[in-house]
């Protein structure tokens, strides 16, 4: 499962509906992709449709689309939403990840 904290909940409700989204019917993809200064990187989209290998999961109110090989790398993360002067925005809190770099944008396993 992938969890998602009060914080990024809020910011994901008013960022879907900034770009035309609705938080009660589409989805945040979240997903890994090679690249980054650790190897892998996360990748979050919304989308409005689901694939057939996609996970799927609610929480705090977020309908999560996960393709099931990304979900190998993302089993039990929490995101949030880190905000204020010295915040960096939405932070994957992975305990995947054997490495994760000074961005928090990527990792490795």
């Amino acid at each position: 499962m992938i969890q998602v904290s009060e914080s990024a909940s809020k910011k994901i409700v008013d960022m879907m509906k900034d770009d035309g989204f609705d938080s009660a019917k589409d989805y945040v993809r979240v997903g890994v992709k090679s690249g980054g200064c650790s190897g892998l990187s996360y990748d979050l989209t919304f989308d409005k449709t689901i694939g057939e290998n996609d996970k799927i999961f609610e929480d705090n109110n977020i309908k999560i689309a996960v393709e099931k090989k990304s979900f190998l790398y993302l089993a039990g993360t929490i995101l949030e939403f880190s905000g204020g002067l010295n915040g960096k925005g939405f932070v994957f809190n992975n305990p995947n990840a054997s490495r994760t770099c000074g961005c928090g944008e990527s990792f490795s396993l």
